[in-house]
């Protein structure tokens, strides 16, 4: 577990997963058969080939981080294709994992320290204003500042 824990630190996870889920959400809501689709044309292809491609873009944004700029674009982009595509959106569940996932990809940053609660960052300032307030021992001695 502390493996996997690392390896989704260095990534967008929470970005990706969601842009995946939402692909998939919308791949299970379509129940239309193959034969179906293809005499409707390519409005039903792209009902099966947008939410496809919003699983590969989610699974690219996993593996390889980046470049999440490009793909979180065009993750967005193909999240909202779906709207008038994919049975509105997957009934607008799947179409709001994609684009939520992709801004959640898109603003992730790499390498940034973990977020301190505003308490503790208080806390850190009180005991840092404190620990330049007590004089050193030299200081003592010496009687006051050097």
């Amino acid at each position: 577990m502390n493996r996997f824990r690392q390896w989704s630190a260095r990534r967008p996870f929470p970005g990706g997963l969601l842009l995946v889920l939402g692909g998939t959400e919308i791949l299970v809501t379509m129940k239309a058969p193959l034969p179906v689709i293809l005499h409707i044309g390519m409005q039903g292809l792209a009902g099966y080939l947008l939410p496809t491609l919003m699983l590969l873009i989610g699974l690219l944004i996993l593996f390889n981080p980046s470049q999440r700029l490009f793909y979180s674009i065009i993750g967005v982009l193909v999240s909202l294709g779906t709207w008038p595509t994919s049975n509105l959106g997957g009934f607008l569940i799947g179409l709001l994992l994609g684009v939520v996932g992709s801004c959640l990809a898109f603003g992730w940053l790499p390498d940034q320290e973990p977020r301190r609660s505003r308490r503790r960052r208080k806390d850190d300032a009180a005991r840092d204003a404190k620990a330049a307030a007590v004089p050193t021992s030299f200081e003592q001695q010496a009687g006051g500042p050097a």
